[in-house]
């Protein structure tokens, strides 16, 4: 998976939580939860969403390194890489 494979991926993901949210005018160094007003259910279905995606495996313990959509592609990229 390519890092614009991983963009789009963890855009589409973003995307099915938050289908009203133009991406668009999000920053990718913001605060989901905050940005696009997600809930912690929301997050964890977005969590799983991408681990089903990318097969990559994502403890709890790494759920701050995904807050954001670039925190996000950074860390997939990393354990994609």
């Amino acid at each position: 998976m390519t890092g614009i494979d991983v963009r789009k991926t963890v855009l589409e993901e973003v995307n099915n939580v938050a289908p009203e949210v133009d991406l668009a005018t999000v920053d990718p160094a913001a605060d989901l939860r905050e940005a696009i007003d997600i809930d912690s259910m929301d997050f964890l279905n977005l969590v799983t969403a991408l681990h089903r995606r990318t097969s990559v495996e994502i403890p709890e313990t790494d759920y701050p390194k995904l807050v954001t959509i670039s925190g996000m592609i950074a860390y997939l990229e990393a354990k994609l890489g």
